[in-house]
């Protein structure tokens, strides 16, 4: 197994407050960076006139810094290209069981030169740059990777290593899972413990995009690869060979009930009995258990690049052995969502071929979009990094690795 460590930088030890003491990435990530903290500084009577100045100046100094240097994202040198797409899986109903299943997708490509982008953001996340609708850079047929995201994300999410693989001339396409993305304005429990339908979601996906007439002239059909994040990370597994049913994690959970990958994620909003019941009671969980049940795999995706994965802890050796494909892991050491030991351990020991790349001080959710200051000082669970590491450089040097991956194993 070839392993990578990313090096350890980041902005974070250039931009130094000599008062302080700490750098300003140290202090944004302490508590005293919020505004609760900065009252509880101010108003406590144990701190001299002197200390309360220095902490609202570090404040105020940290925000005009992040605002203005650290949080900027990395230019690319190609005009990038979006577009979205509203496509049905008519083999599959919706989770309400009342139409075709939705596959709204995002694309990205190399743009024209002198295609105005924009900045991409939603609500505190930044989606990078890109230009929408902008046309197309040329009729050159490009390597396609589909990507697939987290656990309540969205396509968006992945907007910087979509970037990234534009860059290095690949047209990339991300699909937002039914039931399981913040894209829509419910979510489902059947979306967030069925992940084989989100395998499916990939498989059908490159089915529309080689039959949709603006986009199939501009793909190679032969150089196909899937790269994707946390449970996204095993979906892409699951779509090259991994077949792990429902009622066999059920099983495994129940005597690794510690384990975090058995463990309903917060943001899901129902518990285990729901999903017993609605197992037992709903046609459309019914009918995708049975699905389940066969395997998803796609010879048509060459390469994966999986991307802090869930649920391999609980993977034996047989099933990973399934894998058809070359595959690169990509972790983060700080990882609790995953386990990064267990993960790393069973890739090891179970799948010795496969490449990886580790970056130190990252967490799990070190892999999602850059936040804006908003973001890091009120939704820190999500947004907030290790004073060691820098988000937007992490995002960089995974997105040349992935490229470099893909560049390798998808050769004309």
């Amino acid at each position: 197994m070839a392993d990578t460590r990313v090096n350890e930088s980041g902005c974070s030890s250039k931009h130094r407050d000599s008062h302080l003491g700490i750098s300003a990435q140290q202090f944004i990530q302490s508590e005293l960076a919020s505004p609760v903290g900065l009252i509880q500084i101010l108003g406590s009577s144990k701190n001299s006139l002197g200390e309360k100045m220095r902490y609202f100046l570090a404040f105020i100094l940290t925000t005009l810094l992040l605002l203005s240097g650290c949080s900027e994202p990395i230019n690319h040198d190609t005009n990038v290209g979006r577009l979205h797409r509203a496509y049905v899986d008519t083999a599959r109903t919706n989770w309400a069981n009342d139409g075709p299943r939705p596959l709204s997708a995002t694309v990205w490509y190399p743009a024209a030169p002198g295609s105005v982008e924009s900045e991409w953001q939603v609500g505190v996340f930044r989606f990078g740059r890109n230009a929408l609708d902008a046309p197309f850079a040329d009729d050159q047929r490009r390597p396609l990777i589909v990507l697939s995201h987290g656990t309540g994300g969205s396509a968006a999410q992945l907007s910087w290593l979509a970037e990234n693989l534009v860059t290095a001339g690949f047209l990339v396409a991300a699909v937002n899972h039914h039931g399981n993305t913040a894209a829509e304005d419910r979510s489902w429990p059947q979306g967030f413990v069925l992940p084989a339908e989100r395998a499916r979601d990939l498989t059908v996906l490159i089915d529309k995009l080689l039959a949709d007439k603006e986009l199939a002239p501009h793909i190679d059909p032969s150089r196909i690869g899937a790269s994707g994040f946390s449970i996204g990370g095993y979906s892409v597994l699951a779509a090259v060979g991994v077949h792990l049913t429902f009622a066999d994690r059920q099983l495994r959970c129940k005597d690794d009930v510690d384990n975090p990958v058995c463990i309903l994620p917060p943001e899901a909003g129902f518990s285990e009995a729901d999903v017993q019941a609605l197992a037992t009671s709903d046609t459309t969980f019914k009918a995708a258990v049975i699905r389940d049940n066969q395997t998803v795999s796609d010879r048509r995706i060459l390469a994966a690049y999986v991307i802090a994965p869930a649920f391999v802890s609980l993977l034996d050796k047989q099933e990973l052995s399934s894998i058809h494909v070359p595959v690169r892991f990509a972790l983060a050491e700080e990882d609790k969502q995953i386990l990064f030991s267990n993960t790393l351990s069973t890739i090891k020991e179970d799948l010795p071929n496969a490449s990886m790349i580790t970056a130190p001080n990252a967490g799990h959710y070190a892999f999602l979009a850059p936040c804006s200051f908003r973001g890091k000082i009120f939704m820190s669970a999500l947004c907030k990094d290790s004073n060691q590491m820098d988000r937007i450089d992490l995002h960089d040097r995974i997105g040349r690795d992935a490229a470099k991956f893909f560049t390798t194993h998808l050769q004309p």
